[in-house]
């Protein structure tokens, strides 16, 4: 298991309780060949702004990218973006709540459905999670990947369980703690390692308030479009009271951004649908 999967299965998730959290402190100096580490956040099946923005940054081999989870659902082409990360030793990927419900619903539906076994796999909690998950952007994806082989959507199950559930970065005197969504009971004096999966994925960050004393450290999170920040109403990133906010709503019309560790440069390219109103018309927040 690489640097932080958070390494249990639907079904244990669900039934046994939650994994406790776990991944890893990267710091520049135990770095080798790497020139440039960027931080992308909800490319939603973004494909084309993705690879649009890596070549915008000029994105190689030796740089880094870390994901700040939600490549998947709402956008066209989610299993598009998920092969090509796949395929970048280069790339850290955290589990964002999309990804997570793709895969535990797909994990238990991933199966030959016969008169035998289908009151196992066809309940009816579970239709009525992919019921709700199709609404919230998850049909496109269910779709897509229902398309691989069965052998494709193994290897593609396999990599969203080794996703992490956060990563810890050093850079210069600062440190970037990188999770997904906000962190639901936090306390500034528990280390990341004890929360738990849910607690990574199912609150939204506090922007008005700065969760760690240090004003060198600073929670990078997705999942809360920043235009919808109380005071920013931009698709801009969003960088106060010691948060960099990314979801900058690509998949509504905003933009997708690219935050440089290196630099603290952020690099954008313009979003997908023509106006916010437009998806917000059809996504439930």
């Amino acid at each position: 298991m690489s640097n932080g999967g958070w390494d249990c299965d639907a079904t244990e998730i669900y039934e046994d309780g939650c994994p406790v959290a776990c991944s890893g402190v990267v710091d520049l100096r135990t770095l080798e060949a790497v020139d440039m580490r960027y931080i992308i956040s909800d490319i939603h099946g973004c494909y084309d702004q993705y690879r649009m923005l890596l070549d915008k940054i000029h994105f190689t081999e030796n740089d880094t990218l870390y994901v700040l989870g939600d490549a998947v659902d709402r956008g066209p082409e989610p299993v598009k973006v998920l092969r090509d990360m796949m395929r970048r030793r280069n790339v850290i990927f955290i589990l964002g709540n999309h990804d997570f419900i793709m895969y535990t619903l797909m994990k238990k539906l991933s199966v030959e459905i016969t008169a035998d076994n289908y009151d196992k796999h066809l309940t009816p909690e579970i239709l009525l999670d992919y019921n709700l998950w199709c609404q919230d952007g998850g049909q496109i994806t269910a779709e897509q990947f229902g398309k691989l082989s069965y052998s494709e959507k193994l290897d593609m199950l396999d990599y969203i369980a080794e996703a992490s559930l956060y990563e810890v970065i050093k850079n210069n005197g600062k440190e970037y703690r990188l999770i997904h969504a906000g962190i639901t009971n936090f306390s500034p004096y528990k280390d990341l390692e004890e929360y738990n999966l849910y607690d990574f994925l199912e609150g939204r960050a506090d922007y008005s308030k700065r969760y760690y004393p240090d004003e060198n450290i600073f929670l990078v999170t997705g999942h809360t479009p920043t235009f919808l920040i109380n005071g920013w109403g931009k698709t801009e990133v969003y960088r106060k009271n010691g948060h960099i906010a990314m979801d900058c709503s690509c998949v509504a019309g905003g933009k997708l951004a690219a935050f440089c560790i290196e630099t603290e440069e952020v690099i954008y390219v313009d979003g997908v649908l023509d106006t916010k109103e437009d998806y917000l018309g059809r996504r439930k927040l």
